[in-house]
């Protein structure tokens, strides 16, 4: 069993190594190409058409692992912090959301940081990629990725022709004019593949994330303003989060 002091000693660490991870996590969601994959598949128009090699890149980051990674981050956090003002609680309310108890008889020291906690993750949820709403997108349970329907182009290939301005007479020779003329020779099918989310499923999360902050602001409200039991909010906190 850990004492107070010791648990106020590593609660700085902590948080420095959130922060550092949550950071991190949001420095890659913001290269597209991370969360962007791609199929390209040719097809010659007859068989004695140029065959050309398959193009693909796979999706290397996808958003929802970076909730799990963000969840696991703060967990630890919210677990040490959780058990140092637990031990020193004197005025503390429930946190209810919709009629259901996320935290029951929180100190009102530990719900002032979740209001900051939470303000944060407001802003990491808006920063989410979102799926282009521009594209049709389905869910690619083999993939674990979304993917746009496939979209056929054409590929064309330049041909030499030649157009007779003037027969041959037997004074003048024919005169030809020479051009090239764009011929179809196949056909790429493409699909888009992304890691990020749609847009009902940020809209979800920030609106998980804007309730849980005014249950904490009420609980605030509500509340009044050694050796220690570890605690564990974290996984609540985040079981409800990011469900």
């Amino acid at each position: 069993m850990a004492r107070l002091n010791q648990i106020i000693a590593v609660e700085k660490g902590a948080k420095g190594r959130a922060q550092r991870e949550i950071a991190d996590v949001l420095r890659t969601l913001q290269k597209p190409a991370l969360l962007s994959g791609i199929s390209r598949v040719y097809r010659p128009k007859d068989d004695e058409g140029e065959t050309l090699p398959p193009e693909s890149t796979k999706v290397q980051v996808r958003s929802e692992d970076a909730l799990r990674d963000v969840a696991k981050s703060l967990t630890r956090l919210f677990d040490v912090v959780a058990t140092k003002d637990w031990a020193n609680r004197d005025a503390r309310a429930d946190v209810v959301v919709d009629g259901r108890t996320i935290l029951a008889q929180v100190p009102v020291t530990y719900l002032l940081f979740l209001e900051k906690q939470l303000a944060e993750l407001h802003s990491f949820v808006d920063k989410l990629p979102v799926l282009d709403s521009a594209e049709s997108w389905t869910y690619d349970e083999s993939q674990d990725v979304w993917r746009t329907d496939p979209v056929e182009t054409s590929r064309t290939k330049k041909v030499p022709r030649a157009h007779v301005l003037y027969e041959a007479t037997e004074k003048h020779p024919a005169q030809v004019e020479a051009f090239t003329e764009d011929v179809i020779v196949g056909t790429w099918t493409k699909v888009a593949f992304s890691g990020a989310l749609p847009a009902r499923r940020v809209n979800e999360l920030r609106d998980r994330v804007d309730r849980l902050q005014s249950a904490v602001k009420y609980a605030r409200e509500e509340a009044n303003a050694t050796e220690v039991d570890d605690r564990q909010a974290g996984d609540a906190i985040f079981g409800y989060l990011f469900a």
